[in-house]
């Protein structure tokens, strides 16, 4: 709730500096932590949508692209999609719309992203094959962790004053795209409750022929991990579980068939590793789902 006070703050202040027409919609997935008296009594300008229950990340901002279009007639021409664990520095979204405005064949912008501290954040990435799951999975050396075999993009692009690079896919943490392609790829894929649905789409939208842009001008301070922090088991299944599903819908039998045998080691090297025996499970059954090659 609080981390969601001050990221609507710097929306609404930063949609006012860049002289943007825009509106906000919040999707409160069953929240039990006062989010919607805070929205009610605080933000009364801000549009609330309550779920009896937790469809999920991408099944929620689904509807909160769904209302955006049903409210204001003919519509917008973007939707950014934002983490409430979130905070725009000035000026972030009028970068974003200026690219996409500028680069007609990009789909997807997303901002560069640092830590609260000003510390750097990896914010875009190469699609993922079997390196990353090495890298996820296994001790390697140390500097390779920021290499391309690993998915990263060299620091130097994410220059502050750096021009906007294409990329495979962003995080989804805060990242714009036009409404055109937002509805000719069928949004996020709500098979995939929470992880991986960003890869999903992106993947989608280059398959469809857009491109994917880094935009480093436009800054947003991305805290990370807010709400998996209180479920670290329940996250390490989930991200598994969309991780199989993922892998399944965009490798082939052999790369995939390598992928299982890859993880299902590698989770039970983790699961003798754990410091208790709630990790302990959650390895475990992320080794099974992989075994099984089961998806959502």
């Amino acid at each position: 709730r609080d981390y969601l006070a001050d990221c609507l703050r710097s929306v609404h202040a930063d949609l006012d500096r860049c002289r943007l027409s825009g509106a906000v919609w919040v999707v409160d997935n069953n929240s039990t932590d006062g989010t919607q008296e805070l929205l009610r009594h605080v933000f009364p300008n801000t549009h609330l949508i309550v779920n009896d229950d937790n469809p999920g990340f991408g099944a929620a901002n689904n509807q909160g692209m769904a209302a955006a279009v049903a409210g204001h007639q003919p519509g917008p021409r973007y939707f950014l999609l934002l983490n409430p664990d979130t905070l725009v520095r000035p000026g972030a979204l009028g970068e974003l719309v200026k690219s996409l405005d500028a680069i007609p064949e990009a789909g997807l912008a997303g901002a560069r992203l640092t830590y609260a501290d000003g510390r750097f954040q990896q914010s875009a990435f190469r699609f993922p094959g079997l390196a990353q799951l090495t890298f996820d999975l296994y001790p390697l050396p140390a500097r390779l962790y920021e290499s391309r075999l690993n998915g990263r993009y060299p620091r130097r692009h994410y220059k502050p004053d750096a021009d906007p690079f294409p990329v495979d896919h962003t995080l989804g943490a805060a990242m714009m795209v036009r409404r055109d392609v937002a509805e000719a790829t069928g949004g996020f894929d709500e098979d995939f409750h929470m992880y991986c649905e960003e890869i999903d789409w992106c993947w989608r939208i280059r398959s469809a022929g857009w491109a994917i842009y880094s935009v480093p001008k436009a800054e947003i301070v991305h805290f990370g991990g807010v709400s998996t922090r209180q479920i670290p088991a329940r996250s390490i299944v989930s991200l598994w579980r969309s991780r199989a599903y993922l892998y399944r819908r965009h490798h082939g039998r052999i790369k995939n068939s390598l992928a299982r045998r890859l993880v299902t080691a590698g989770m039970r090297r983790k699961a003798t590793r754990a410091r208790s025996q709630e990790l302990q499970a959650a390895y475990l059954e992320a080794s099974s789902i992989w075994q099984n090659n089961a998806g959502p």
